[in-house]
């Protein structure tokens, strides 16, 4: 009897994404920088093409034919990413053109307008730097201060420390999903929960768990969420920012301009509804159009699907990581079966740059990102100057990881030998 092995999930849709059919350095490309953007499968770039060639028009100022088309899709896809992270009302969903300025939305919006001197926003040493700049300008025209969760011995969000933050002088938690650098899954039902006793409001950057897991805003019970569309096999110049709805009432403009408005005056103005009073002037909505494509390609596969399919691939690359004792993992090690951590592994070697690794892995065709990871205040923390990271989608293979480690170590012998040498 012959047995045919079952297709991978990466088996099934690497012919959707043509960027990965080519050779890079005269090498295959073995694509691993998936947390700094992910790739784009064709579904996803018809759709943008698409607009632009059939029925490109700005939205809901014309009533021609073309700008109702394209309203219909613009509006569309906020309705698909509303129910992609399960919030109530389409009206929680704000389009903006990163979670960068998500995060700036909420913080010049709302922290502004709601924190006082002496006010606490918690945050981690993990943050990604957009979650941690906007809350130093705030807190610097605030007054308020700006505490830090530090980590466990394991390298992850160190809840008990969290705990003794948490005061009635808290007022805001804005805390990473999963860390870009770390991989670490926090604990975020819970870290809302308890914030919420104290009557704190909680942001969440889901940028590196949207993209590989399910996320339920409803579930997890925050007050804010944001991600960015081109981590999630969507173009660039796309995010959104969830936001509770009463939340989102209450909290005035952050730009000014056209679309964003009920009427103008000569001495003032009165706003438009939600979602659109924080959408001014004329927005992406190409790739708006593109995110919402990008929301049913991943819905079609199930976000279940992903994570466990990435999960056995973590399993893997750890496993081979492992065996190079040159190298150090940082962040939590994952179970058996890949859970436990995202799909990445940031990590050092003796006496070689991270961005010397990445070089001499590009020359095999294989592209790590190196350095801070726009997260230098950890990399103090660990006190190391720069880590490379590799980092998996689900349209990577076991074959991959394979090639990528085969590169790394002879990268490795290559510096260990120049520094024999010397």
């Amino acid at each position: 009897m012959t047995f045919i092995q079952e297709r991978t999930l990466a088996d099934q849709v690497r012919l959707d994404f043509p960027i990965l059919h080519q050779q890079v350095n005269g090498k295959p490309l073995v694509y691993f920088d998936n947390a700094a953007t992910s790739q784009k499968p064709l579904f996803v770039l018809n759709a943008l093409r698409d607009y632009y060639e059939q029925y490109n028009s700005n939205v809901h100022r014309g009533v021609h034919t073309l700008s109702a088309k394209a309203t219909d899709a613009y509006e569309g896809s906020r309705d698909k990413v509303a129910r992609f992270v399960n919030a109530k009302s389409r009206q929680e969903i704000v389009f903006t053109h990163n979670a960068t300025e998500a995060i700036n939305l909420v913080a010049y919006s709302w922290g502004m307008n709601n924190l006082q001197p002496g006010d606490e926003i918690i945050l981690s040493v993990m943050e990604h730097h957009s979650n941690i700049v906007p809350w130093q300008f705030v807190a610097a025209k605030t007054g308020a201060v700006l505490k830090f969760v530090e980590l466990t011995p394991a390298e992850t969000l160190d809840l008990e420390h969290f705990q003794k933050l948490l005061s009635e002088k808290t007022k805001l938690v804005s805390l990473v999903h999963v860390s870009n650098t770390l991989g670490c899954i926090n604990p975020v039902t819970e870290i809302c929960t308890l914030a919420h006793k104290y009557g704190a409001k909680v942001l969440i950057d889901a940028c590196q768990s949207v993209p590989h897991m399910p996320v339920d805003v409803q579930q997890i019970n925050c007050d804010w969420l944001v991600a960015s569309g081109h981590k999630m096999c969507a173009a660039t110049g796309i995010g959104f920012l969830y936001g509770k709805l009463e939340l989102l009432q209450a909290m005035p403009p952050f730009f000014g301009g056209g679309e964003m408005i009920a009427e103008v005056f000569l001495d003032h103005s009165t706003y438009a509804d939600l979602p659109h009073k924080f959408e001014a002037g004329t927005p992406a909505i190409g790739e708006a159009i593109a995110l919402g494509a990008a929301v049913d390609y991943l819905s079609k596969i199930g976000m279940d699907k992903i994570h466990a399919y990435e999960a056995e691939l973590t399993a893997y690359l750890f496993e081979q990581l492992e065996k190079i004792p040159q190298i150090k993992i940082y962040g939590p090690k994952p179970n058996e079966q890949g859970e436990g951590r995202a799909a990445l592994a940031a990590f050092t070697v003796a006496e070689v740059h991270a961005n010397d690794l990445s070089t001499l892995l590009d020359t095999e065709g294989v592209a790590i990102r190196s350095g801070h990871h726009c997260t230098q205040p950890l990399h103090r923390y660990l006190n190391i100057a720069a880590t490379a990271r590799a980092s998996l989608s689900f349209y990577n293979t076991r074959e991959e990881i394979d090639i990528f480690i085969k590169a790394l170590k002879e990268t490795i012998d290559f510096f260990t030998g120049l520094f024999g040498e010397q």
